[in-house]
C-alpha cells in the first residue's frame, strides 16, 4: 500500500496533467519553482501545508483530493 506522500505525488502529477499543465505553468500559479514541482512529483519532497494549499488552488481542486 502507497503511502500518503506517495499519493499525493501521483496525484499531483495526474491532476495537472489531466489540467493539461506543464510543470512550468503549475510552478507559475503556485508561485513555486519547476524543480521543486519536479521533485514533489516524484515523491521527494514532501510539502508543509501552506505550498499544499497553493498547489490545490493552483490546480482548482481541495487540498484533501491531492492526499486521497
Amino acid at each position: 500500500m502507497a503511502g500518503l506522500a506517495d499519493k499525493f505525488a501521483v496525484n499531483l502529477k495526474n491532476e495537472r496533467l489531466r489540467k493539461k499543465l506543464s510543470q512550468e505553468a503549475l510552478a507559475s500559479k503556485a508561485g513555486l519553482s519547476v524543480s521543486y514541482i519536479s521533485m514533489l512529483e516524484r515523491g521527494q519532497r514532501t510539502p508543509p501545508l501552506d505550498t499544499l494549499e497553493s498547489l490545490a488552488k493552483a490546480l482548482s481542486v481541495s487540498a484533501t483530493s491531492l492526499l486521497s
